[in-house]
């Protein structure tokens, strides 16, 4: 593709975009890639068998769905062993939340942000109900502009903390969170993990889990223009606080054992290197500039009749603030 953002070079990925209908519910999920369905049906036309067998379709299927977990592991800079693949993130935390029963003791504390999706809140909530702990809700004192500030976690933060949640970015204010400072606030707390929900993040922006230094990381590749599915990365340190759900006589030594639970579609998953190879070919700091573009048309407007419109969470189109999902009243 071109070096800079070509947005009809881009439509001609998606043929979904080519029909009269609008779809104004990107945010909840995006459209998939000609290349991924293409891989789905190829998958189940030519390869679609169980794993791990000897003969050459099993063996070729094996590689293919070996292929799209290290892919998922790489895009977001982990290790295979890191990284497990799930039906949704609402799932993968359910799961994590379970095998986090031990780490978390009657004498612990969560602490929980007030401003994430209800996928990062019940999990953790129940985790704490069934374990007699303290749940410590992390809010923020601006109503109309909340964010994660490390200076209040810093206040909520003690030594019985055993875990926080929280999610990279907004779902509802498109807000962007430093969750590389929370997870260094975090850390200084010995033995507290930080889970991090970035499904509303994943779909704007490039993933760094190694040098944010955050221990869980989930997002959903539906979001992604890929299909319905959605990974949790766990590094290996952390992967030590959890308890395995899988078979007994499997081994401990990644979070597939330990979560996956047999639960990664295999057509699915070998589609996931065609969202990868996309997302090279289009750059994220292509899509930053030109997302930001798209949403100073909205926002400047906004602004500019303030005894009219509230927009809640960051007033500015500033790329490095927030991603283009906008909340806005009329007064």
């Amino acid at each position: 593709m071109a070096t800079t953002f070509d947005v009809n070079a881009v439509r001609e990925h998606f043929p979904a975009v080519g029909k009269k209908q609008v779809y104004f519910d990107n945010a909840g999920g995006s459209q998939v890639l000609k290349s991924v369905v293409d891989s789905v049906s190829n998958y189940l036309l030519s390869s679609n068998v169980q794993l791990g067998a000897s003969y050459e379709i099993a063996r070729q299927s094996t590689k293919l769905f070996d292929e799209g977990c290290a892919a998922a592991a790489k895009y977001v800079n982990a290790s295979p062993e890191e990284v497990v693949i799930g039906p949704s993130t609402t799932q993968l935390f359910r799961n994590l939340s379970l095998s986090l029963y031990e780490h978390v003791t009657p004498d612990s504390e969560i602490i929980i942000s007030k401003l994430d999706h209800e996928a990062n809140i019940a999990s953790w909530v129940q985790l704490a109900e069934w374990r007699k702990c303290k749940v410590v809700w992390w809010d923020s004192p601006n109503k109309h502009n909340p964010q994660l500030d490390t200076e209040h976690l810093k206040k909520l933060l003690t030594p019985k903390t055993r875990l926080v949640t929280c999610t990279h970015t907004s779902n509802i204010l498109g807000t962007i969170n430093d969750v590389k400072a929370i997870a260094a606030t975090v850390h200084t707390v010995p033995g507290a993990l930080l889970c991090v929900d970035a499904v509303a993040y994943a779909p704007h922006r490039a993933i760094d889990v190694r040098d944010w230094g955050v221990d869980f990381y989930s997002f959903s590749w539906y979001k992604v223009y890929g299909p319905h599915i959605a990974s949790l990365y766990a590094s290996k340190e952390a992967q030590k606080s959890m308890i395995t759900l899988g078979h007994f006589f499997k081994s401990k030594d990644s979070l597939e054992n330990l979560l996956g639970l047999a639960a990664a579609n295999y057509e699915l998953t070998a589609s996931i290197p065609e969202v990868c190879k996309y997302l090279q070919d289009v750059p994220w700091d292509q899509i930053a500039v030109h997302e930001e573009k798209l949403q100073r048309i909205l926002i400047d407007y906004l602004n500019s009749k303030p005894d009219v419109y509230q927009i809640w969470g960051q007033p500015v189109a500033d790329k490095e603030k927030r991603v283009p999902v906008i909340s806005f009243t009329v007064k």
